[in-house]
């Protein structure tokens, strides 16, 4: 009998929308496919597809974790990553990421301290000394820096080697006995750092910037500041286009030194904090948009760990924010030895890593994979 006649290959447009369902968290999946044919080499290596792939699932998956203790960096899926040359013999902590990028910081001990912007896809690293403290300062108290894409118009799904630019604010003691805030960007071609914005006066000398993640909301940066001294909570908002500083109060309160509350970028694109309420209740507040045009504080979500997580939250247990995901209602909690991705929208979680130290922060790297 003849050999039964191949199956008819199935057209192009059929197996880009296959193509299209593979989960973009796992990227290994689309490097094996490309492997197979030259075909589908050239199908999944194409502009249109890229595009397309990145508008079919939106936000940008997560890759990796970044630590603010070393190492700062592992990856969460079969991402390729490319870490700089002297990755094992220097100090390397991860201070932020967004757009692609991590900003790391060197020689910890240093003033001023190295930053170094850091492409986890191709492994290139660009270095930056901080910025040097200004002239009317005698003494420091906390310091943070964020790094984001310096393109017009970049949607920031894919975008990680283009030019960038790096936020550096700091609170300083000055002579008159005051304490202000003062916050420098870098350029994008040169990296040499902007004159400082007009300083900002803080009522409470004993305020900090929490090192804690910040949020990037369109054109605006939030940090969290708060008090060793008192539970007051207020949020420093750096504007980015007007290149000004301002504060506001947050709606909640520290409860205790080490419970620092998690800012989010909200999946709806409002502002959002959640902080522990007790030993297993989450709280979470967003701004809403009132009929006088004028946006407040609303409370979103109360979430109790003990019934959404049984029977791993366990009563007596340490649990912590320590970060959250942009452009989503996402965040993550340290708790029984682990460290556990939330959604607060659907209240569904998991385990993404075993934790093995105590951590501070967690800031995710998300991008798509399209190397």
């Amino acid at each position: 009998m003849p050999p039964p006649a191949p199956a008819p290959a199935l057209p192009a447009e059929i197996i880009e929308e296959i193509f299209l369902r593979l989960p973009p968290d796992e990227p290994a999946c689309l490097v094996r496919a490309s492997l197979s044919s030259k075909l589908w080499l050239g199908l999944l290596s194409g502009s249109s597809f890229r595009g397309r792939y990145r508008d079919f699932h939106g936000a940008p998956p997560m890759l990796g974790l970044c630590f603010s203790w070393v190492p700062p960096f592992v990856p969460t899926t079969e991402f390729g990553v490319r870490f700089p040359a002297d990755w094992g013999s220097r100090p390397y902590i991860a201070w932020d990421s967004r757009h692609g990028r991590v900003l790391l910081q060197h020689e910890v001990d240093v003033r001023p301290s190295k930053l170094v912007v850091w492409d986890p896809m191709t492994g290139c690293t660009k270095e930056l000394h901080e910025p040097e403290a200004p002239s009317t300062a005698i003494l420091r108290s906390s310091v943070v820096a964020t790094v984001l894409c310096a393109v017009t118009g970049c949607d920031h799904r894919s975008c990680h080697d283009g030019p960038f630019r790096v936020v550096f604010a700091g609170k300083y003691l000055h002579t008159d006995g005051g304490s202000v805030v003062h916050a420098s960007v870098s350029s994008p071609e040169a990296g040499e750092w902007s004159e400082p914005c007009s300083s900002l006066r803080i009522a409470n000398c004993g305020a900090t910037i929490e090192s804690v993640p910040p949020v990037l909301l369109q054109d605006a940066l939030y940090f969290v500041m708060g008090c060793n001294y008192d539970e007051r909570v207020e949020i420093l908002k750096y504007d980015l286009s007007s290149n000004c500083l301002s504060l506001h109060d947050a709606p909640l309160e520290k409860t205790n030194i080490s419970d620092v509350p998690v800012l989010m970028g909200m999946e709806d694109g409002s502002l959002g904090i959640a902080q522990l309420d007790g030993l297993l209740t989450i709280d979470l507040w967003s701004t809403q948009m009132g009929s006088n045009g004028v946006a407040a504080w609303t409370q979103r979500a109360v979430v109790n760990l003990k019934e959404l997580l049984l029977p791993f939250a366990a009563p007596r247990q340490t649990v912590r924010l320590i970060g959250s995901m942009e452009g989503t209602d996402i965040i993550f909690v340290t708790m029984n030895f682990g460290i556990y991705e939330i959604n607060l929208g659907s209240l569904r979680w998991k385990k993404i890593w075993k934790q093995t130290e105590e951590v501070v922060s967690l800031i995710p790297y998300m991008s798509f994979y399209n190397r």
